[in-house]
């Protein structure tokens, strides 16, 4: 198939293009060119930025049969996108997020149909409801929407604050921040594992006008776990110290929408709806294989300065605040 990628080079698109050029599509991507990341032989590149006004002036009258849009977050762009691929592209895919389920489940286990779209805590999730809705509002253009969960491939899938700056704290032999206990579980999949179902979605009648999450199938980690986990790959040992997170957003009200509208609360996917019209398909479960690849990543960008995290100073006094408790 003739397939254009909008982003294409991002932590979960890149192994999304590898594995549909090695299926035989032809891919095109479409981002700001501005990226060092390499692309697969025979990969076109297109010039255009989401944030513009026309980001898709370079692409003129050319028709695709299967768009996948991994770069709009708000429901302008989505109807932009419409309009332009309305006739000129036999599907579009759409990549939400899995944070927009409600939270806390009213079924343990999320599942599309019976999961709904609600989360009153997080703007970042709130938009990408607003898109989805635009998209099964519209009328003519044959749209996909697909749920990633927390998927990995750069980055570190820290709980508080960002997943770098969590690393530098475990490897400067600071405690480290978990909210709770320490034992929701947490869903992680592999970007590479993630490509296997996603790209066997591209121009299948059943995946039109439909909405499928795509994730580890029933299977989670606690954030201990997790916490252990990365350390373990850092070749240190983690010093978990546990805050309720109702205290940890008094600190930081910044950290209401990821936490409280995401991670805090246990979540497990039946991938069922998928599997029926991807096909069957497996995740790497052992953890520390799940982290090797964000970790080797970590280490490469650990080489280079390092930005002032101007969390760090907070984590430390909540975690001064936290032990002073049972002083």
């Amino acid at each position: 198939m003739n397939v254009l990628f909008i982003g294409g080079t991002g932590q979960i698109s890149l192994p999304c293009v590898e594995r549909a050029v090695a299926q035989g599509h032809q891919i095109a991507v479409l981002n700001r060119g501005t990226t060092s990341v390499p692309l697969p032989d025979g990969v076109e590149t297109i010039v255009g930025d989401m944030s513009a006004a026309n980001p898709y002036v370079n692409l003129g009258q050319r028709t695709f049969d299967v768009v996948c849009q991994f770069r709009a977050f708000t429901p302008d762009q989505v109807e932009n996108d419409i309009a332009t691929f309305n006739g000129k592209a036999g599907q579009y895919i759409f990549i939400s997020s899995a944070s927009v389920y409600q939270k806390p489940a009213t079924n343990f286990v999320i599942t599309e149909e019976k999961t709904p779209a609600i989360n009153p805590y997080w703007k970042y999730s709130q938009a990408k409801i607003a898109c989805e809705e635009v998209i099964t509002n519209s009328s003519g253009l044959n749209w996909t929407i697909v749920r990633p969960s927390h998927t990995v491939r750069t980055g570190l899938p820290g709980q508080i604050g960002s997943g770098d700056g969590f690393a530098r704290r475990l490897l400067a032999g600071k405690p480290v921040l978990v909210t709770g206990d320490g034992t929701s579980l947490w869903t992680l999949t592999r970007a590479a594992d993630f490509a296997v179902p996603f790209v066997n979605l591209f121009g299948k009648a059943h995946a039109m006008r439909d909405t499928f999450h795509i994730t580890q199938h029933m299977f989670g980690y606690t954030w201990d776990q997790i916490t252990r986990a990365i350390a373990r790959g850092l070749g240190v040992e983690a010093e978990i110290v546990h805050v309720p997170t109702d205290t940890l957003v008094k600190y930081n009200p910044d950290w209401i929408g990821p936490l409280t509208g995401d991670k805090i609360w246990s979540a497990l996917f039946d991938n069922s709806k998928v599997m029926k019209v991807a096909g069957d398909f497996t995740c790497e479960k052992d953890l520390d294989k799940v982290l090797a690849e964000p970790i080797a990543n970590y280490k490469s960008r650990a080489a280079a300065p390092a930005q002032p995290d101007p969390e760090d100073a907070l984590m430390d006094r909540i975690i001064a605040d936290q032990r002073a408790l049972g002083a």
